[in-house]
């Protein structure tokens, strides 16, 4: 259908820049967890992506408030800005604890949630990337799917880690803030799935 007005792709430009800026923040994380050196400014690096983020998603809500015609439901386009803010938040936030917590040393099991959400957020930044094609939002079911079944893999992984955790660990001191690590790595995939939601329902309405 022949539109007088354009709509506006510049929001799916944005989308996949945020995405893309996740994708680093997971990189960096993964990258700490795999050689945990130089801790502190491992973690000033993934906060400045973090920092990024946060202007991102700044820059495509002043672009929500300024565009008479957008390309997806206004609705749409908040969810999913908020749905990405919220995992890098996640990501800054495992990294944080770290540090915080001087912890000297990681543990298998956080390497394997490190590992689970890069994988999660790239396969959403996959699924971003088809969102300006018609032909392509076929592709976006597939991405959200597999962040989907990753979310279910960590789920299993920090239950695990929890319970290795009270079963070897006898400091309760290290006890508390490992649970608190790994709680919050699994909550970036869960961050993920809601992203991956959202990005599912964009599909379907304007399939």
């Amino acid at each position: 259908m022949f539109r007088i007005i354009p709509r506006d792709q510049e929001f799916f430009v944005l989308f996949q820049k945020a995405s893309s800026n996740i994708v680093e923040g997971a990189e960096r994380l993964k990258d700490l967890l795999e050689q945990f050196d130089d801790l502190r400014e491992r973690v000033r690096a993934i906060e400045e992506v973090e920092h990024k983020g946060d202007t991102l998603t700044h820059e495509i809500i002043k672009k929500l408030n300024t565009s008479f015609v957008t390309p997806i439901d206004r609705e749409d386009i908040l969810a999913l800005a908020s749905s990405l803010d919220d995992v890098i938040d996640l990501i800054e936030a495992a990294a944080t604890r770290m540090l915080l917590f001087k912890v000297t040393e990681v543990t298998p099991h956080a390497k394997e949630l490190g590992f689970l959400i890069l994988k999660c957020v790239q396969e959403l930044h996959k699924g971003i990337s088809h969102l300006p094609s018609s032909k392509g939002r076929d592709h976006v079911y597939e991405h959200c799917v597999e962040v989907n079944s990753l979310e279910n893999e960590a789920d299993r992984v920090c239950r695990d880690a929890i319970a290795y955790l009270f079963e070897h660990e006898k400091d309760p001191v290290s006890i508390l803030k490992w649970k608190e690590i790994y709680e919050t790595l699994e909550t970036a995939t869960d961050r993920c799935e809601d992203a991956a939601n959202v990005l599912e329902g964009v599909a379907l309405k304007n399939a």
